[in-house]
């Protein structure tokens, strides 16, 4: 019967491959650290205090710029707006984005804002315990520096700050800043224009209890975070290219488990399952942000790579089961509920979790679910939950692949009663398939750091502490990682053409006093059994 290629194949075509693969893999962190720049690049801005007039108020929707021909009438400071009797709902901060003489491109990809209040301690001006602050906030957008501002967003957004101050509260240190926490702001799914422009009010009314108690702000800074162009197009070339790659890889497969005898079994449906999903993300349908202005890509994105964790997961949790031989039934889906189910409802509240933020954003590039209490609570929450379980999975992960080797230990006691080209053959396929056992450990355990990390990155700008820097080579690294994981995978599993030699399996039978031993590999069975390989005695009349 033939086998996989995994199998069959020669030890030196094996070595081949596998050299061809890990240049691929080093070819992939280099790409990502010698050719592409760092993934995003954050750009601080100071707003400018701009007055807006009664008159011009009340005329309408009017847009300040911060510089230009068309500059609005600035203020210094507040101190300047007291003695020109300016008040503060007449106040205006205007953010231009980009700065100066430079230009935003669709190649950017996304927009995320942060904002950070410069707030002045002063004895009859405290910051109250539990402050919030109401900003009406409008969002416009042109591509040329002579067409008007049209409007792309307009909210009223509350955020509670986090400020403390670190001396002691007397009249001496009245002026020193507060340490405050930078608040989520503004996120855009696609840059796909050329200028922005934030317009930011704050309100004051103490009859509605607006703005009181937030302290003496003197600046509101923002910082714009883009994906860098450059890295964009490193990103989009590597999904250009491995997209074909795959889908070649997947039909060859598919057509010789389709020109087997018997039906495919569960093994080989999850490989195909596996190079699908991986397609699916290989896709480069980000091209077409490129010349649309596709706001949702960002949650499509996320949706695309949630698809591929959770068929990721569920196929290693698969791949080890099928592979244990303790003579259990398997072979369906169904046996692997238990693990598999737990993976498809936290993939689905990763969903609903995402709709919550991403989704509502799509209208309203304004709202964070971080802005409150609860949201704040929840998202940190989900958070460190999110890593606790990639964790324990990588555990369990790490334990059946070690109730593999102990059964395949306890089977190599067989091995000597063999002759000893026999014996060499099977100890051959043994290390083989330890070794891609490792390999999936390894890859799991990449994987696994991949999410920890890009959660902890997404979020460390809510947290208010320091950046996790992700290295453009780690990110082009993993995910060619997954390609070529795919690659091997359908390509090894694949039913092999070429049959293990009938003369040592002749000459093995006269001389094992009338049992031979066999290794029969799950995917090539006809009935389809349950391990990868098995040891089993076969009666002297066979």
């Amino acid at each position: 019967m033939a086998g996989a290629i995994i199998e069959n194949m020669s030890t030196k075509k094996l070595v081949i491959v596998g050299l061809i693969l890990l240049l691929f893999q080093a070819f992939s962190f280099m790409v990502g650290g010698l050719i592409a720049p760092s993934p995003t690049t954050a750009v601080h801005y100071l707003a400018t205090k701009c007055v807006d007039s009664v008159k011009a108020h009340h005329q309408g929707k009017k847009w300040f710029m911060p510089w230009g021909p068309y500059q609005c009438d600035k203020i210094r400071d507040f101190d300047e707006a007291m003695a020109k009797r300016i008040e503060a709902n007449n106040i205006v901060f205007a953010v231009h984005i980009p700065l100066p003489n430079k230009e935003m491109s669709p190649w950017f990809q996304f927009m995320l804002v942060i904002l950070q209040f410069d707030i002045a301690f002063k004895m009859y001006n405290q910051i109250q315990e539990g402050a919030v602050a109401t900003l009406d906030v409008g969002l416009a957008y042109r591509d040329s520096t002579l067409s008007k501002w049209t409007e792309m967003a307009h909210s009223v957004e509350k955020r509670k700050l986090n400020c403390n101050f670190t001396t002691t509260k007397t009249v001496e240190n009245e002026g020193r800043y507060y340490e405050c926490d930078l608040l989520p702001f503004m996120e855009l799914g696609s840059v796909s224009h050329k200028y922005y422009l934030l317009n930011i009010r704050l309100p004051v009314s103490e009859r509605k209890n607006l703005n009181v108690g937030i302290g003496e702000i003197k600046d509101i800074r923002l910082v714009g975070i883009h994906q860098n162009g450059g890295f964009t197009k490193v990103w989009f070339a590597m999904k250009t290219f491995l997209t074909p790659s795959i889908l070649i890889i997947m039909i060859w497969y598919w057509r010789r488990i389709t020109m087997m005898s018997r039906p495919p079994v569960l093994l080989e449906k999850v490989i195909f399952a596996l190079g699908i999903s991986m397609t699916f993300i290989n896709i480069p349908v980000e091209w077409f942000s490129i010349g649309f202005d596709w706001t949702w890509m960002l949650l499509f994105g996320d949706i695309r790579q949630g698809v591929f964790y959770a068929m990721l997961l569920s196929f290693w949790i698969i791949f080890c089961g099928e592979h244990l031989m303790d003579q259990s039934e398997r072979n369906r889906l169904s046996v692997y509920w238990k693990q598999v189910g737990p993976i498809v409802f936290g993939s689905f509240c990763l969903f609903i979790f995402d709709m919550c933020e991403r989704g509502v954003q799509l209208t309203n590039p304004f709202y964070s679910i971080w802005a409150s209490d609860v949201g704040t609570e929840l998202a940190m929450a989900f958070i460190i939950v999110a890593g606790i379980c990639a964790c324990l999975y990588f555990l369990f992960l790490c334990f059946m692949v070690f109730q593999v080797f102990r059964n395949i230990s306890g089977k190599r006691s067989s091995l000597p009663a063999m002759t000893k080209a026999r014996r060499l053959h099977y100890e051959g396929l043994i290390f083989r398939f330890k070794f891609l056992m490792l390999v999936t450990l390894a890859c799991a355990a990449m994987t696994v750091i991949f999410f920890i990390v890009s959660q902890v990155n997404e979020g460390h700008w809510h947290w208010g502490d320091y950046t996790v820097q992700v290295n453009s080579a780690f990110f082009t690294g993993i995910y060619g990682m997954w390609n070529l994981y795919v690659f091997a995978l359908m390509f090894l599993y694949a039913p092999s053409h070429k049959r293990y030699g009938d003369e040592q399996s002749s000459g093995d039978q006269g001389g094992n006093s009338g049992e031979d031993i066999q290794l029969t590999t799950t995917i090539t069975h006809v009935d389809g059994p349950t391990e990868v390989y098995k040891m089993m005695g076969k009666e002297s009349q066979e």
